[in-house]
Formats: structure tokens, C-alpha cells, sequence
């Protein structure tokens, strides 16, 4: 497996997010100093460069069946974008604090800002204003099935129903909680956390596992397609956990090996390749039975913040602290 150089740009700041469209055809990149530009897959050109938000951009994600972008910044507000058209269409303000954390179930949107958790229609409606979270929400992860909304922040995980929106369960972790995920197969919610640890809870059943040993705060958590590999950052090596039949805890990790602290970790959307980047700019492909890195190798000039999938796998999105965006093709 080969990763050849696809197409290259800048932006004006910091690489805060990427996301593809649904159907693959655009890529959504926002810049930590507001603005948020459309690139097409095909050719790296700019198909709308939407001026964002002022104060700057924090995430973004699209609607999971159409071309409405939804984006979140440091103004309080969510904003709302016909990405087809390149044209603004709707925006809620949520408050003063800054909008972290976005995710879509079917048509609504659920946003994070400070304690606040908002969930929006389309529109920009507000259909529910959430009770506050004890503490500053940290992570927002929905269900892969759409059912539920996990929520973090210091002193646990709270999970609302996306329908009903009313909670579900909470789940008391008495730490700062850094990432959160679910695995596709909507089994696992895990929490890369501060003290440094992984938490796994099966919330069906109400069972808890925790791996710990980092050298670090574990920020980055990934999930491959099967659910049965768990990927995360917290030092200098990549760990894959097998969370395969009662899960991994009391088992040994697979452990990548990197010559820089990681910085993100990134499996593919239907198939078995892992991406990891590290401080040192280098982007690595990875089989997580093999544990050895495949021949794609990449080295940038400055390290990544981010790193995204398409959706038909072939195009590997890599952010950087220097605002350029590069696209990779996969090839072999």
C-alpha cells in the first residue's frame, strides 16, 4: 500500500477540523481563525470559501443525507450552510461559551457549548435545550444507530436519548475525560481520559472495563470498522486494543511505535488500515494484525491535527498546525 500526493492547500491558521461530504465529493476544512473552505475531491479546487465565524471556528459536520454543513465557533453560535449553493442559511446562538462539539443524528443537530448541550433542527430551531451538565462538556459522540447522545465532562458521561431526549443513563467517572467514541457496532463508549487512561463502558449491560499505563492524556480514540480494534494516542506508541468478544481489559496491546508523541489516529471507514500522525509531521499506514507499517510513509513539515477518511476510503485528509491541507491517495 502506497500514498501518493493527491492535491495541496493552505489555509489562513491552524487546521481545526476536517470533514467529508456524505457522498465524498467535497471536503470541509476549517481554519481555527473562522473561515471554512469547500474543496472538491477531484482536484483540491476551492468550491466555496464560507467566511465562517468571526472569532474563529472550533468544528464542523455534515448532515448525514444532504449537503447542509453545519459548523461551531469561538462566538457561541452554530452555524448552518448550503454547501451545494456556498450560501449561509441559518444561525443560533447558544450563549457566551464557545461551541466545541457537534454531532448529527439523522436530521438533528446536537451541539456542545460549555455546560450547555443544544439539540437543533435544520432549520436552526431549537428542538431541546438540555439541563446543564455538571462541568464543561469535554466530548460529544453519537451512537452510530442514531438512539443516544454520550456526553463527558469531569465526573462522568451522561447519555440522552436522541428522540425523546431525555437521559438514559449516566455513568460517574471521577476524572477529566479528554475524547469519546462509540464503536460502530454501537457495543463500546469509551473515554480517552486526563488521569492517563482508557475507560470502556457496555452500556447495554452496565459493565465498565479501564486500561491504563499512558504516558500521557490519551486525546485520540478511533474504532475500526469491525469494532473489534480500539486505536489511541497517549505517548509515543499507537495501542490497538482487541475489544473482541468480554473486551480487552487484562489484555496486552498491540503497540505501534513512533519516534514522537501521537497526535491523531484515524481507521478507515469499511476497511482494515489505521492512520497515525505524530509531533514530528510523520503520517504512518498501519495493519493492526501486523504491527508494522506499511510502506506509506509520509513526513510534513509541521505536525498534524487532524486526520480523515473518505468516505469510500481511497482519499486519506491530513490537517497541520501550519494551515495546510494535504489529500493522499491510497494506492496497491
Amino acid at each position: 500500500m502506497n500514498l501518493t500526493k493527491h492535491w495541496a492547500a493552505a489555509l489562513d491558521d491552524y487546521v481545526i477540523d476536517l470533514a467529508w461530504s456524505p457522498d465524498g465529493a467535497v471536503l470541509a476544512a476549517a481554519s481555527a481563525a473562522g473561515p471554512v473552505t469547500l474543496f472538491a475531491t477531484g482536484n483540491g479546487a476551492v468550491r466555496h470559501a464560507l467566511p465562517g465565524h468571526d472569532d474563529g471556528a472550533n468544528t464542523l459536520g455534515w448532515q448525514p443525507a444532504g449537503a447542509l454543513l453545519a459548523t461551531g465557533g469561538q462566538d457561541g453560535a452554530v452555524k448552518f450552510w448550503d454547501a451545494v449553493a456556498g450560501q449561509h442559511v441559518a444561525t443560533t446562538k447558544l450563549g457566551g461559551a464557545w461551541v466545541e462539539h457537534l454531532g448529527w443524528a439523522g436530521p438533528t443537530v446536537f451541539a456542545a457549548a460549555g455546560r450547555k448541550l443544544t439539540a437543533l433542527r435544520a432549520d436552526g430551531a431549537v428542538a431541546h435545550a438540555f439541563k446543564d451538565a455538571p462541568k464543561s462538556i469535554s466530548g460529544l459522540a453519537v451512537q452510530p444507530a442514531g438512539g443516544c447522545v454520550a456526553v463527558s465532562y469531569f465526573g462522568g458521561v451522561c447519555l440522552w436519548d436522541a428522540q425523546d431526549f431525555v437521559m438514559q443513563k449516566e455513568f460517574p467517572y471521577n476524572n477529566g475525560i479528554q475524547a469519546l467514541v462509540w464503536s460502530p457496532d454501537n457495543k463500546w463508549l469509551v473515554s480517552g481520559n486526563q488521569d492517563p487512561s482508557v475507560h470502556l463502558w457496555i452500556p447495554e449491560t452496565d459493565i465498565e472495563l479501564q486500561m491504563s499505563g499512558y504516558e500521557g492524556k490519551v486525546k485520540h480514540l478511533s474504532f475500526d470498522h469491525t469494532s473489534r480494534w480500539l486505536a489511541t494516542s497517549g505517548g509515543r506508541d499507537a495501542c490497538i486494543w482487541d475489544c473482541a468478544g468480554a473486551g480487552p481489559e487484562g489484555r496486552e496491546p498491540g503497540m505501534l511505535p513512533h519516534e514522537a508523541p501521537v497526535c491523531a489516529v484515524a481507521f478507515q471507514k469499511d476497511h482494515g488500515l489505521l492512520a497515525t500522525a505524530s509531533q514530528d509531521g510523520v503520517v504512518q499506514l498501519w495493519s493492526p494484525e501486523r504491527k508494522q507499517p506499511l510502506r506509506a510513509t509520509v513526513k510534513m513539515p509541521a505536525p498534524a491535527t487532524k486526520l480523515a477518511w473518505s468516505p469510500d476510503d481511497r482519499h486519506l485528509a491530513i490537517g497541520s498546525e501550519k494551515g495546510a491541507v494535504y489529500v493522499l491517495k491510497t494506492e496497491g
